[in-house]
């Protein structure tokens, strides 16, 4: 298995673990459904199954794999209950945060956004999906930065790891990835007339429509 690092020297090393499951999990590289064994992770890492079992039992706790008894550890799948839930508080944190930040940013703090939607422009014409994942995620951290609320920031974090999860799906179906950076152009726009309502409302918008995204994928027998 040659998806991860060896362990460092200066690390918890089951911490370490957990890290670089959840980012194979997170990142695709280890879809749902996928079996996952201590030993053979153990002896990837080549470090002893103690850290392993610690880190599996984080991942587990989190919600990120399952125990089936007499079966062993898998990646857990995602459900119809989870992608409506988490989207749902996606469309009330973020539209927030948007309205928020419409209202107080300034002029220079645009730019940042700007430069975004012009490297994104640039990977797609290059078609470097796995490009467009990270700025999409960029461009969104910057705009609900804007707000300048602590708390409200912290919040959307907590889903940042589940919301990158989904933000795959979504922009490797046909015609979303240039959809999306047209809303983010119609967010950059709203934003520079300090027009909270309108980047509000373009925002929930955005959120939903990639929950019908999500859904339909489910309806099609993908996960």
């Amino acid at each position: 298995m040659d998806l991860f690092k060896e362990a460092p020297e200066r690390k918890s090393l089951g911490q370490f673990v957990y890290e670089e499951l959840k980012g194979a999990i997170i990142n695709g590289k280890l879809p749902p459904g996928q079996r996952i064994a201590e030993s053979r992770i153990a002896q990837a890492m080549k470090i002893s199954r103690t850290p392993v079992r610690e880190a599996f039992h984080k991942l587990e706790r989190e919600g990120w794999i399952r125990h089936f008894p007499n079966s062993g550890f898998f990646v857990a799948g995602l459900s119809k209950e989870d992608v409506e839930e988490t989207f749902g508080i996606r469309a009330a944190l973020e539209s927030y945060a948007a309205r928020l930040s419409a209202i107080r940013h300034t002029a220079e703090d645009l730019a940042a956004l700007e430069q975004k939607i012009q490297e994104y422009q640039e990977h797609m014409v290059k078609g470097d999906i796995e490009a467009l994942f990270r700025i999409n995620t960029e461009f969104h951290d910057l705009l609900y930065t804007l707000s300048r609320s602590p708390k409200l920031i912290k919040m959307i974090n907590d889903l940042r790891d589940q919301i990158y999860r989904y933000r795959r799906v979504i922009l490797r179906v046909k015609g979303m990835a240039k959809r999306s950076n047209e809303d983010h152009k119609a967010m950059l726009r709203y934003m520079k007339r300090k027009d909270a309502d309108k980047v509000e409302s373009l925002v929930k918008e955005h959120i939903l429509r990639g929950q019908e995204v999500v859904l339909e994928q489910f309806d099609m027998g993908e996960e």
